[in-house]
């Protein structure tokens, strides 16, 4: 499998409508692609059934596979279970643990893998899709370990999973191995929550702690990146999108509320992107009642 290639055996048999027994099994020896496993059990399915359907006796035996066509041609005849190599070892004695013994040692075993990624994804709330990008992302540790210092779990696997695999992606590292703690994750959903950055702030935050900046705090404070809510300091940037935008403030005065976008992004360019946009929409409709 590290070359790129693989081999295997596509084992089957057919058990009838009904019956609790398996049918007899062909081993189709030696498949080398997953398409080529699909194409050589879709085979031996249709070749089963016509035998049985005929009252026919399936062999139990090994067969090849020919990559030109999907078929596959009987090979070597197994009737029993010397054929297999499957001989009892006389120096093997027979165990027959305690029961009491065996549920102890059940239950110090950890989660299950599949059972774990089963709870968590019901946990978390997520598709089957978005579970297989967490887990082939490797991100399954570092979310835990976020939430685990406080972020929510949607947050949490926002970040991972969007800006610092990106980060991640561009430097050809493992998404664990960049300069990151989920304890610093976890802060910035922090700020986030208390109103303090909004996506984009956020966002350039997590790129100067990845650049070795500093703590998310510091990296507040020495960018000046908190997003500005006081009205004092937003009211002048309100006034100058609405002198600036009359045809946009018209319609808005006259209902049309969702126009209000416009002058809401033309504050957040001017405060560049630092200003909180909905105490900016509140004040831009005030002014505009």
């Amino acid at each position: 499998m590290d070359k790129g290639q693989m081999r295997c055996d596509v084992n089957l048999s057919l058990r009838p409508h009904g019956r609790e027994e398996f049918g007899t099994r062909s081993e189709t020896k030696n498949v080398n692609s997953l398409r080529s496993v699909e194409r050589a059990a879709r085979y031996e399915i249709q070749r089963h059934a016509a035998v049985l359907n005929e009252g026919g006796k399936i062999l139990q035996e090994t067969r090849h596979f020919h990559e030109e066509d999907g078929s596959t041609s009987a090979g070597r005849i197994k009737d029993n279970a010397e054929d297999y190599r499957y001989f009892p070892e006389p120096d093997l004695v027979p165990v027959a643990p305690a029961r009491e013994w065996v549920e102890q040692l059940r239950a110090g075993l950890p989660e299950m893998p599949r059972v774990r990624r089963s709870r968590l994804q019901a946990e978390w709330g997520i598709s089957d899709l978005e579970m297989q990008s967490v887990l082939n992302a490797g991100a399954i540790e570092p979310i835990l370990e976020t939430i685990a210092a406080g972020a929510p779990a949607d947050q949490a696997r926002k970040w991972w999973m969007g800006e610092l695999a990106r980060r991640a992606n561009e430097s050809g590292t493992e998404l664990t191995a960049q300069p990151i703690t989920p304890a610093q994750v976890a802060r910035v959903c922090a700020l986030v929550a208390e109103g303090s950055l909004n996506d984009k702030l956020a966002r350039q935050v997590i790129e100067a702690v990845l650049d070795g900046e500093g703590e998310p705090d510091e990296v507040v404070a020495k960018r000046g990146l908190a997003v500005v809510s006081d009205d004092s300091a937003l009211g002048a940037a309100v006034d100058a999108a609405i002198e600036a935008n009359p045809d946009v403030a018209a319609k808005i005065r006259d209902g049309k509320v969702a126009a209000a976008g416009a002058l809401v992004g033309a504050v957040m360019k001017a405060t560049r992107g630092q200003a909180d946009a909905a105490r900016v929409k509140e004040l831009i409709l005030e002014r505009l009642a």
